[in-house]
């Protein structure tokens, strides 16, 4: 077993009711949608697991849950740095359509704010990704629109993401009515191009995670991708370069368990990613901890519970929905001689998706030091924390 917070627990089962029935998506049932036609349900999948073959698998499945998840940092033309936050859920239950929720999140980690927004979408129409003569996806191009959100100066336009085989486009524009920086509101965007040509990592040895009767999560990464583009902040727009962590997970499930995670994605200075994983069930007592490290050269590799140990340095407790969350943590792996310390850049980078998922979660960037192999070290890193709301 392994992933991510996404890992699967709660798996977010968006059952994305959507701006069209008013209803949020992710952990609740399915509901009827006036207006949009019932969905054939697919045929019975091939038994799981099967090989994860790229860039078929790039592109979206014909399972109950699956995500594209972007998380990045940036730095813009005056060396002010950003980190990101951009995905796209999507859920298929029984005969109700194909349901969709995207959030998309900026941290500005020079002027120590965070602004997100979110959507969702109900039907086949936001897919519209290319197929090969068998019928196959050969890549992924997912167009979501959302009739309910704020208005923007540029109108209303769909939430993109494309591409495939580690070439991807990505682009978002939201009218968000609350930052914390701007009363009154303002425009926030992002246009990035993001490139790697090392290969993917798999999770778990093979890329596929199984939940026993809870079912199975195939899960794959892309932990160091080039980002080139701009960032639109209110009237101001900046040309940024940067990194970017993509992750890619699909499958039948719905939840595993009844707590959360803590899941942490780490890009160092000497050129070695990891991903550490560590579920929690509903008295946050750990269940289960992993890691994937990627070396400078690409190579992946599992590593056990046993050899790591993460501790919370201290809490942060939201002044909107009062939930107390871990915040600044050590993380040791024996194994790999790893000592890291990890800080937020922003303490609140908290998103309320009640809305449109049904979750309210933390997820935002970090600043990391510490040693590896004895050697000093630095680094940029991504932290989601889930069931803290609850």
């Amino acid at each position: 077993m392994t992933s991510r917070r996404r890992l699967s627990i709660l798996l977010i089962a968006l059952a994305v009711a959507a701006s069209a029935c008013g209803g949020p998506i992710l952990a609740n049932p399915a509901a009827p949608t006036a207006g949009i036609p019932a969905r054939t349900p697919a045929p019975e999948p091939p038994d799981d697991p099967q090989p994860i073959v790229l860039p078929r698998d790039d592109g979206p499945h014909e399972r109950l849950t699956e995500w594209w998840y972007y998380t990045g940092h940036l730095v813009d033309e005056d060396g002010g740095t950003w980190g990101f936050e951009y995905v796209i859920f999507r859920a298929e239950r029984g005969s109700f359509p194909i349901t969709w929720a995207a959030h998309f999140a900026l941290t500005d980690e020079t002027a120590g704010t965070f602004t997100y927004a979110q959507r969702s979408a109900v039907g086949p129409q936001v897919d519209r990704s290319p197929r090969g003569p068998d019928g196959e996806p050969t890549g992924f191009d997912l167009s979501v629109v959302d009739l309910g959100a704020p208005p923007t100066p540029a109108g209303n336009p769909a939430w993109t993401m494309t591409g495939g085989a580690g070439s991807d486009r990505l682009t978002a524009v939201a009218g968000v009515a609350e930052p914390l920086s701007a009363p009154g509101g303002r425009t926030i965007a992002l246009d990035l191009q993001v490139r790697t040509d090392r290969p993917v990592a798999l999770h778990d040895t093979d890329g596929w995670i199984p939940f026993g009767p809870a079912g199975g999560s195939y899960y794959y990464s892309r932990t160091r991708m080039d980002a080139t583009g701009t960032l639109r902040v209110g009237d101001r727009e900046l040309t940024v370069t940067g990194i970017a962590w993509f992750d890619h997970q699909w499958g039948d499930f719905i939840s595993v368990g009844g707590g959360g995670w803590d899941w942490f994605a780490l890009n160092l200075d000497d050129g070695t990613d990891l991903t550490v994983s560590v579920v929690l069930d509903r008295e946050r007592r750990p269940v289960l901890t992993y890691a994937t490290i990627v070396d400078p050269d690409g190579t992946a590799r599992h590593v056990s519970g046993d050899a790591i140990a993460v501790e919370a340095l201290g809490t942060w407790t939201s002044p909107l929905t009062g939930a107390t969350y871990p915040s600044g943590w050590t993380l040791e792996i024996a194994s790999e001689q790893l000592a890291l310390q990890l800080q937020p850049t922003v303490l609140d980078q908290e998103l309320d998706t009640r809305a449109t998922t049904g979750v309210i979660y933390w997820e935002g960037s970090q600043r990391v030091t510490g040693t590896h192999r004895g050697v000093p070290v630095t680094g940029r890193g991504y932290v989601e924390l889930t069931g803290y709301a609850d």
